[in-house]
């Protein structure tokens, strides 16, 4: 696994076009907007893969997420950090994320990054990073709905599933 202050990630405008490349804690530090993927995997029960993130995440550490996914490489496509990161996260390969839509997520600070946000269905083991990953379990929406409630989640994983639920009702 690469050490994620040393990845380099492209720097891009508010149209989404390459303008640079930098490292993840400069992009942050200095509020570059990037590329994230953000993966919603279910099992073929429909439930939700739900995760505690680790504590050593640069990004919200030890915060919840129902998204596996992470920041797109430099020179990487969206579909190909994908994959990547879901297979990474959940520990298996062969993982087929299916594309929905993108938006541009912000803090409504300083931080801002395209996600572009992905479905899958996964029918076996997983095996998460302990590396990025402290707990896991698959959460039916209720379950998570419940959660939502009473666990900090990540504020980007927030604002992508609140679009998630509109994009389904539509």
């Amino acid at each position: 696994m690469t050490n994620p202050a040393e990845e380099l990630l492209d720097v891009v405008d508010a149209e989404d076009r390459v303008i640079g490349t930098t490292t993840r804690p400069v992009a942050y530090r200095d509020g570059l907007t990037h590329r994230c993927v953000f993966i919603l995997v279910r099992d073929p029960k429909g439930r939700i893969f739900t995760h505690r993130r680790s504590a050593q995440k640069l990004f919200a550490p030890s915060a919840y997420d129902c998204f596996v996914g992470g920041v797109v490489a430099s020179g990487e496509t969206y579909p190909q950090a994908a994959v990547r990161e879901a297979e990474e996260e959940l520990g298996v390969s062969g993982i087929e994320p299916r594309p929905l839509f993108k938006f541009l997520y912000s803090d409504g600070d300083r931080m801002s990054w395209f996600c572009d946000m992905y479905e899958a269905v996964w029918d076996g083991p997983v095996s998460p990073q302990v590396e990025e990953v402290d707990w896991h379990d698959w959460l039916t929406e209720e379950e998570l709905a419940q959660r939502l409630t009473e666990w900090e989640f990540v504020p980007d994983g927030l604002e992508a599933w609140r679009r998630y639920r509109e994009f389904r009702a539509s």
